[in-house]
């Protein structure tokens, strides 16, 4: 073990991540997008529905060469935009998500 590294996430990613959850939880992710969508019955109902919103939230968040994050609040909208379309079937992504943003990644 003594030349083993271990890695962690940067300090801004791991505190995007949190006010991410925060918000999620707390309902007021994007409050203008889901203005009265209560979602998180409905995310905690279909796991499913969950665990897309935070592979796309990880896949759409860009980190700088300093390890900062650069456009969490994109990342955060386009989470909310995911839970707005299957909140509200009427609801159009604009744009429509990439393969890229709804890749699912690990075993």
């Amino acid at each position: 073990m003594e030349d083993e590294l271990v890695a962690h996430l940067p300090t801004d990613v791991r505190a995007a991540l949190r006010f991410f959850a925060y918000y999620l939880g707390n309902g007021t992710l994007d409050v203008d997008l889901l203005d009265g969508i209560d979602y998180r019955a409905h995310l905690l109902e279909y796991g499913s529905d969950l665990e897309m919103v935070f592979a796309i939230f990880a896949n759409v968040l860009e980190v700088d060469e300093l390890g900062e994050t650069v456009n969490d609040g994109d990342a955060q909208y386009r989470a909310a935009q995911w839970i707005r379309r299957r909140c509200d079937p009427g609801y159009q992504v604009e744009p429509p998500f990439e393969a890229w943003e709804t890749e699912l990644h690990g075993p």
